[in-house]
C-alpha cells in the first residue's frame, strides 16, 4: 500500500502545468517538490529522497530521457515519463533505459495521481496479511492484533468504510451515515479525522494505509 506523505518530485518546465499537478498530488496526500531543470533535478535525485520522480522528457539542459538514463545508474526511484512526444519509438525508448510508467500530454491531472499510486504500490515490498477487527459492542478496532486507539467518531468513519471495502463514499455520504447526530460538520473536519486515523494506523502498522482518497469525491476502504 502506499503511504500519505510520500515524497514525489515534478521536473517540468512549464510552470503551469506544474503547479496542477502538485496541487492534485497534495490533495492526495503526497509531498510534492518542483524542479524546473534536468541537471538540478539529476543532483536533487542523487542527494536527496523522492519515493518517486514524475520527469517530463522536454526539459531544459538535459532532456528527460538522458535524466532517467543517468538515474539508472544510481538509483532504482520509480520514474513515470511525461511527453507530448507520443511516437512508439519515443514510447519503447523511454520504458528501456529504466522509466517504469510513461504518460502522455495532455493528460488528466486525476489521472496522473492514479498512476502515481500505482507505481508506488508495484514498487512497495509485499505487506503480510494484516486483519482489521472492528468491535461493534466495545466500540474497539484492532490491527494485526493490536488496539487501535480512536475516538467515538473516528470509531464510526472507519467503520462506515470498513462496512463495505473497495466501495468509494462520497462526503455527503460520509456526513450523512457517520456524522448524522452532527450536523455542523464540514468536510474539511471529514478530512480532519481521516488524517488522524491514517496516523494512528501508521504507528501501528509503518506503511499501511486503508483508508483512499479519490480526489474531489470522497474516500474507499481497502487493504
Amino acid at each position: 500500500m502506499t503511504a500519505p506523505g510520500k515524497r514525489i518530485l515534478i521536473v517540468e518546465d512549464e510552470r503551469t502545468i506544474a503547479e496542477i499537478l502538485m496541487d492534485y498530488l497534495r490533495q492526495a496526500g503526497f509531498l510534492p517538490v518542483h524542479l524546473e531543470n534536468g541537471q538540478t533535478a539529476l543532483d536533487a535525485i542523487r542527494n536527496g529522497s523522492f519515493d518517486l520522480v514524475l520527469l517530463d522528457v522536454m526539459l531544459p539542459g538535459l532532456d528527460g530521457l538522458t535524466v532517467c538514463r543517468e538515474v539508472r545508474t544510481f538509483s532504482t526511484v520509480p520514474i513515470i515519463l511525461v511527453t507530448a512526444r507520443v511516437e512508439e519509438v519515443d514510447r519503447l525508448l523511454g520504458l528501456e533505459i529504466g522509466a517504469d510508467d510513461y504518460i502522455c500530454k495532455p493528460f488528466s491531472p486525476r489521472e496522473v495521481v492514479a498512476r502515481v499510486a500505482a507505481v508506488l504500490r508495484r514498487a512497495a515490498p509485499p505487506t503480510p496479511d494484516i486483519r482489521v477487527d472492528i468491535d461493534e459492542a466495545g466500540q474497539r478496532v484492532s490491527i494485526g492484533g493490536h488496539r487501535l486507539d480512536l475516538t467515538p467518531t473516528e470509531f464510526r468513519l472507519l467503520r462506515l468504510l470498513a462496512s463495505r471495502p473497495g466501495r468509494l463514499y462520497s462526503r455527503a455520504q460520509i456526513l450523512e451515515l457517520a456524522y448524522s447526530d452532527d450536523k455542523e460538520v464540514s468536510d474539511r473536519v471529514i478530512d480532519s479525522h481521516v488524517k488522524n486515523i491514517r496516523r494512528k494506523v501508521a504507528a501501528l502498522v509503518p506503511g499501511l494505509e486503508v483508508i483512499h482518497a479519490v480526489y474531489g469525491i470522497g474516500y474507499r476502504f481497502e487493504l
